[in-house]
């Protein structure tokens, strides 16, 4: 039977539905769209599905097919719906230049949720900025990754999968410590000097002092201090292997359980005169900075400072201050101030620490601080100008703050931090690295300089090429301020921070900052990922400003105020 002609059809003309489902739309046959599954498909028993399906141009036309309607057919043709041979694309595809993609990595990404625009005052170290910086592989640290990113030199990390066959026999290194054996988790104090303690430095002639102080000191040390120790060994281990978190958890509690006992018994007074209950403290203080890195590692931090004080005070009463300083107790107070000094250049809170712990004038590089003591004595005297600053009221008050920042401007510019090894690049290096970043933070909270003054992206760009040659090198510890302070001040409008002088590649500044922090997740005691989430914080933050144009009003908060001491809050950057 002959088809009927368009002009003799009665009623309207029934069309193929666009919102028909996958199945009707693939076999070219009418759906009736009933929901949830339409009439053909419940019969047959097929999957229903509306979902939108993507189709990609450059797949058709590698396959000779064509792409939609165009240049397919045409009605204006003799023979209406005719195909053609081929696609007027299809005749140019030899004279088509496809550019090359960059390679995209994992840590590529910045993304803005809900949560950015709901909660901007917030930071929520969720697990996918935790996974974003730990190299991971499937079955457990991805070596080839570790390599490449550390330049080449691969960090000796105990693989997850071996579990406990992957250490030597850890008794045999520590014979001196019988009370570990009893206890069958001296693997755990092992992993603690062979895995953290090389992280604490960078240097890479001398040993870290939390292995040259402490472990002579634990030939006479409770099972409280070996409980700490161990549970800061897990709680990093986990980082490779999650089994060990529980470990760790349980580590913890006793370490805690014995120090609670401890000052309840004894007393807050004799217990400061013991060097270590502090010891303690500072384990428990990095076991909280490498888990969560939020508000308890303070609590110990602020503990230590009413025993630190109740020990001067007594030391003063006996006439002992012209004594010399046990080791473990000035090493101590060292850890304490320093991270005090450190975490308020970021948020700009109340000193906890004074400045009568920093010879203002030793310039010799400390293994700990990667620094010279006199830098950290300017780096905390900036932060306690910067806190004055909005209090000047009178011409003779802004004169002397003016007087002053410049003073420690010209201290910093000046500073020469010396070495007792020639020989070790990498300490040396860190350090420089450390002022320069110095001098990017005191022009921002004291002068008010922003991403856009030319002297601030000058002190970025040189940070930043001193952190990819330390990079190459393989030096990955004592970066952590100085990539934040850099990373803070970039620039959203101008992110290319140099061009490469052997091929003319462009360097840009976010994901080489990324990079570094993917590369120094594991080779270092710092929490990264709170880092990380500040950074890209601050980053949405000032993304969003430039979307509306929402200049700063400089009269009442400077940049850094505006941006990142909100956010900064409890953070750990030494």
């Amino acid at each position: 039977m002959p088809r009927k002609k368009a002009a003799d059809r009665v009623g309207p003309v029934k069309t193929r539905s666009r919102g028909g489902c996958k199945e009707c739309r693939t076999s070219r046959v009418r759906c009736d769209r009933q929901k949830p599954v339409c009439s053909r498909c419940r019969e047959k028993g097929l999957a229903c599905s509306t979902q939108l399906v993507l189709k990609w141009e450059s797949e058709f036309v590698s396959r000779g097919l064509a792409f939609g309607r165009a240049g397919v057919w045409s009605k204006s043709s003799p023979a209406a719906g005719a195909r053609t041979k081929s696609s007027p694309d299809s005749l140019f595809l030899d004279d088509r230049e496809w550019c090359p993609l960059p390679t995209v990595e994992y840590w590529g990404f910045v993304n803005s949720g809900v949560s950015t625009f709901e909660r901007p005052d917030q930071v929520n170290v969720a697990c996918d900025e935790l996974n974003a910086v730990v190299l991971r592989g499937r079955d457990g640290f991805d070596y080839d990754s570790a390599r490449g990113l550390h330049g080449g030199r691969a960090i000796n990390i105990v693989s997850s999968t071996s579990g406990l066959q992957g250490l030597p026999d850890p008794m045999a290194s520590l014979s001196m410590f019988p009370q570990l054996a009893e206890r069958s988790q001296g693997h755990l104090f092992d992993y603690y000097l062979q895995q953290v303690c090389p992280r604490t430095t960078a240097s890479s002639k001398l040993s870290s002092p939390f292995a040259s102080i402490i472990l002579p000191f634990c030939l006479s040390a409770s099972p409280t201090l070996f409980n700490a120790i161990q549970a800061l060994g897990a709680c990093h281990w986990s980082r490779f292997d999650s089994t060990y978190s529980v470990v760790g958890l349980r580590l913890k509690s006793e370490a805690l359980r014995g120090l609670s006992t401890r000052l309840a018994t004894e007393g807050s007074l004799r217990c400061s005169a013991d060097p270590e209950v502090l010891v303690i403290m500072m384990m428990l203080c990095l076991y909280e900075i490498v888990d969560n890195c939020d508000q308890r590692w303070t609590v110990h931090l602020k503990g230590a400072k009413d025993l630190i004080r109740l020990r001067r005070q007594q030391q003063t009463a006996l006439s002992k201050t012209n004594g010399a300083q046990d080791p473990v107790s000035g090493f101590a107070e060292l850890f304490f101030a320093f991270q005090d000094v450190m975490g308020r250049t970021a948020c700009g809170e109340e000193v906890l620490f004074g400045s009568d712990y920093w010879h203002e004038h030793e310039r010799t590089i400390d293994l700990w601080m990667g620094c010279s003591p006199e830098l950290v004595s300017i780096l905390s005297s900036i932060t306690e100008l910067s806190r004055t600053r909005r209090q000047l009221t009178s011409f003779s008050a802004r004169s002397a703050f003016s007087h002053r920042a410049a003073s420690l401007g010209r201290q910093l510019e000046t500073l020469v931090q010396e070495i007792d090894n020639p020989e070790d690049t990498m300490l040396h290096s860190a350090a420089e690295l450390k002022r320069l970043a110095a001098m990017l933070y005191l022009h921002c909270a004291l002068y008010g300089a922003s991403p856009t003054t030319p002297l601030v992206a000058s002190y970025v760009r040189n940070i930043l090429r001193l952190v990819s040659d330390l990079l190459d090198s393989g030096c990955l510890v004592s970066m952590t301020w100085p990539v934040f302070v850099a990373a803070v001040e970039l620039n959203p409008l101008h992110d290319e921070v140099w061009s490469d002088s052997a091929d003319g590649t462009a360097v840009y500044g976010r994901p080489l900052v990324l990079h570094a922090l993917a590369a120094m997740a594991e080779s270092s005691v710092s929490n990264i990922a709170r880092t990380r989430a500040v950074i890209v914080k601050v980053w949405q933050a000032r993304d969003a400003d430039m979307l509306i144009r929402s200049p700063v009003d400089t009269s009442d908060c400077n940049d850094w105020e505006w941006y990142i001491a909100p956010v900064s809050s409890a953070m750990s950057l030494a």
